[in-house]
């Protein structure tokens, strides 16, 4: 039987089997395929789209943007919305829906994207939340298949940094659903709640998973991939200095590529990185903490292991799938 996502609201991969994920990253490798002809999309001809904004963005904003435009859509781009100010969400959901047949939310709270989806009566599209961010695993999971040799049932995925932001969370649904080895490498006080970690653990007995936490920097060894993400989420300004004690042990560098034992694993950050002392956040990081490099040193950024322009490029193709895929012609 085929799969079918019309309609459908894309807010978690917690909702989608493991069939759905593969015929989702297939039609993206297709449509990646179809946009480098040049040939010109249809798929969303005639659809209006609207993009919300609570938290800034590049890649989502731009990727979600130029996609639907690829295939026909309209956008609108609205930060200045009323939503949760002056009109609830769910009021909002209903009026949106009526002008739109499909909807993004980035934002904070998982709870806004889901009354968005429950009221709207159209697809929404979760662009981050501080629960999860599934449309960049999408991108990630992409990036993976074209840059290994293996299934990804078959791929050792370790995360380092943060294990329980939103995408520790939503790397280990990814994991679970798919049958993937999942290592979540991080100080125990960033470890999952127990309750989503069981949870995952039992998908992977069906799906013959295997998940892992540990603070112990050898548990690297054999991963295909290793994966960080900034220290600091949005909202969490002021924990720079807890989080760099915390967090330094786990940086990744080429100490830690070499205890992969694997010289084909592959880097990957979802972006922006701090990876240098370029940048305004980067320069006041080193200033307070003598810090040049924080997640993931330039050397492993910009390294023969690094894949990470080409896994922002893929959340073009990945979200234009979901787009597609639930709201298209």
């Amino acid at each position: 039987m085929g799969v079918n996502l019309r309609g459908r609201s894309f807010l978690s991969l917690k909702d989608f089997s493991a069939a759905e994920i593969h015929y989702l990253l297939d039609l993206a490798a297709d449509l990646k395929q179809k946009k480098r002809t040049g040939a010109k999309g249809q798929l969303l001809q005639g659809k209006n789209i609207v993009l919300l904004f609570e938290k800034s963005s590049t890649r989502t904003r731009c990727a979600f943007e130029v996609a639907a435009y690829d295939e026909g859509a309209n956008v609108t781009n609205l930060t200045n919305s009323q939503l949760g100010k002056k009109e609830t969400v769910e009021d909002t959901a209903k009026v949106l829906g009526r002008f739109y047949d499909g909807i993004e939310f980035r934002g904070f709270k998982q709870s806004d994207v889901e009354l968005l989806a429950i009221h709207s009566g159209v697809p929404v599209w979760n662009g981050l939340t501080d629960s999860y961010h599934p449309t960049q695993v999408l991108a990630d999971l992409l990036t993976i298949k074209e840059n290994t040799n293996k299934t990804l049932d078959k791929i050792k995925l370790v995360y380092a940094g943060d294990a329980r932001n939103n995408m520790g969370n939503s790397l280990l649904i990814a994991a679970a659903k798919l049958g993937m080895d999942f290592v979540g490498l991080a100080p125990k006080s960033l470890w999952p709640e127990a309750d989503f970690v069981n949870d995952m653990q039992e998908i992977a007995e069906e799906t013959n998973a295997k998940i892992k936490f540990s603070e112990d920097l050898k548990a690297v060894e054999g991963a295909d991939a290793i994966y960080t993400d900034v220290w600091v989420s949005m909202g969490e300004e002021d924990q720079f200095e807890e989080r760099i004690k915390l967090l330094k042990k786990y940086q990744v560098n080429q100490d830690l590529i070499k205890k992969t034992k694997n010289k084909e694993v592959i880097f990957l950050h979802c972006l922006p990185s701090f990876h240098d002392n370029k940048t305004t956040t980067g320069r006041e990081i080193e200033e307070e903490f003598g810090l040049k490099e924080m997640e993931v040193t330039d050397a492993v950024f910009n390294g023969k292991h690094s894949r990470v322009f080409e896994e922002a490029e893929n959340r073009m193709h990945t979200i234009k799938a979901v787009m597609v895929a639930t709201a298209g012609n």
